[in-house]
């Protein structure tokens, strides 16, 4: 798995111990998505969806005919902590990504 995000939120993932990559405007998180997919050693690229809100789309032509990475847009710290309920939007963002709710 890797992860391609703003220099702040790559930090992050790189201390929970994710591969992650840094970029700071859609062109170079574009770069390395391409980069990712070319090289095939990944099952799953997370990708921050305020640098590139339709990762697929990106590099559709890369991805004709593979099934692998699955490319995951996710929401950046900015989006996140925009919203004045934040522990709202993270519980909608976990259930739309994996399809149900989950309550700890």
């Amino acid at each position: 798995m890797a992860v391609i995000a703003d220099p702040e939120t790559a930090q992050g993932f790189r201390l929970s111990g994710l591969e992650a990559h840094a970029a700071q405007t859609p062109e170079e998180a574009k770069a390395k998505l391409e980069e990712l997919v070319q090289s095939g050693q990944y099952a799953l690229v997370a990708v921050d969806q305020s640098l590139l809100p339709e990762p697929e789309k990106a590099v559709e032509r890369l991805m004709r005919g593979k099934d692998l990475p699955v490319l995951l847009p996710i929401a950046g710290l900015q989006e996140a902590f925009q919203n004045p309920d934040v522990e709202g939007y993270m519980r909608e963002l976990v259930r739309r990504t994996i399809g149900f709710d989950i309550k700890l």
